[in-house]
C-alpha cells in the first residue's frame, strides 16, 4: 500500500493525515497532475491517491478539484473543497487519536489561497504560509525533504517544526528567493486587459518564488498567467492561471478553460502543458478567453 500525493503543501498534509491513520511509514510516491494524465504513474493494486487525478487501479481516492470530477463508482471521498487534504481528514477523524484540525484549517486556507496582502508580501511572519512555500514540486530531488515534512508534522507543533534544520535554512532560502522574484515579476509581466503575462521562457531555470505576489504587485489584474518550460530541453511548456486573490472579478473557469489543453484544476486556479512546437497557437488562444471574461463553456 502506498500514499499517490502531488508534492504541494495540501499534498504533504494529505500524506500526513493517511500515514497516521492507516500507520504507515514513508511509502509516499509523489508525482504531478499531468504524469497522471499522460498515464506515466503505474498505479497499484491497494494505493492510496489523494490531491490528484483518479485511476481506476487505486484502492482509495480522494480530491478536490472540480476538473477531475470522475462518475465511476470509487471508496474515497470527493468534493470541490478548499483542499483534498480536509476530505481526507473528515474522512479518518473519527479514528484518528490525534487532532490535525489547525494543520487542515491551514492547509484549506493555503490550498484556497484564502490569504491576506500582508500574509503574501511578508509570509516569514505566518509559519504554515512560509513553509508552504519550501514545497517545490518540480524538484525531484526535494523527494527526502518533502518525506521529511510529513515525518515532522505529523509528530510535532509548527513551533518545532519550523527549528528543525532543514526546514530553517530552506525557509531562510525562500525569503531570499522571494525578494529576487519580485525583480524578476517587474522584468517578465506584462499587463493586457486585466490579464498579468508572466513569461519566464527566457530562462534555462525559470525563477522560483511566492506564487501570490504577483497579486499584490498587479492590483489591477483580475487574472495571471504564468509560462515555463518544463526542462531544459525546452521540449514542453507549463501554463499555469490564477485568479486575483485580491481582486475578484475574474469571470472564467480557469479549470474548465485549460481542461481544452489537456491542463485541468479549480475555478480559480488550473495549469496545463502544452508542446513547445504548438504553443505559440495555444497560449494566445487562452489569454483572448482571459480577456474576454466571460463564462466558459467547454
Amino acid at each position: 500500500m502506498r500514499i499517490v500525493t502531488r508534492p504541494d503543501f495540501d499534498g504533504v498534509v494529505c500524506a500526513v493525515v493517511l500515514e497516521e491513520a492507516l500507520k504507515l511509514d514513508g511509502l509516499t510516491l509523489w508525482v504531478e497532475p499531468n504524469d497522471m494524465q499522460q498515464g506515466t504513474v503505474e498505479i497499484r493494486e491497494g494505493d492510496i491517491i489523494a490531491n490528484l487525478p483518479y485511476d481506476s487501479g487505486c484502492h482509495l481516492w480522494f480530491d478536490h478539484h472540480a476538473t477531475n470530477r470522475v462518475e465511476t463508482p470509487f471508496e474515497g471521498s470527493f468534493a470541490v473543497a478548499p483542499s483534498a487534504a480536509g476530505l481526507v481528514w473528515a474522512y479518518y477523524k473519527n479514528r484518528l487519536k490525534k487532532d490535525f484540525s489547525e494543520l487542515i484549517r491551514e492547509a484549506d486556507r493555503i490550498d484556497s489561497a484564502d490569504l491576506t496582502r500582508n500574509q503574501v508580501e511578508v509570509p516569514e511572519n505566518y509559519p504554515y504560509v512560509l513553509l508552504s512555500m519550501t514545497i517545490f514540486g518540480r524538484k525531484g530531488e526535494d523527494r527526502p525533504y518533502w518525506d521529511r515534512l510529513v515525518d515532522l508534522l505529523r509528530v510535532l507543533p509548527i513551533e518545532k517544526v519550523m527549528k528543525d534544520s532543514e526546514v530553517r535554512r530552506r525557509c531562510e532560502s525562500v525569503v531570499a528567493q522571494n525578494r529576487e522574484y519580485r525583480r524578476h515579476l517587474i522584468t517578465c509581466t506584462e499587463m493586457k486587459d486585466g490579464v498579468s503575462i508572466t513569461d519566464f521562457r527566457a530562462y534555462d531555470e525559470p525563477p522560483e518564488g511566492n506564487r501570490f505576489l504577483v497579486y499584490a504587485m498587479f492590483p489591477n489584474a483580475r487574472v495571471s498567467v504564468k509560462i515555463r518550460y518544463v526542462d531544459r530541453a525546452k521540449r514542453r511548456v507549463v501554463l499555469s492561471i490564477g485568479h486575483s486573490i485580491f481582486n475578484g472579478t475574474c469571470k472564467v473557469h480557469a479549470g474548465h478553460l485549460l481542461s481544452d489543453f489537456n491542463g485541468g484544476g479549480h475555478f480559480g486556479a488550473a495549469a496545463c502543458t502544452l508542446d513547445a512546437s504548438t504553443a505559440d497557437k495555444q497560449i494566445p488562444r487562452i489569454i483572448s478567453a482571459l480577456q474576454r471574461n466571460r463564462p466558459y463553456e467547454h
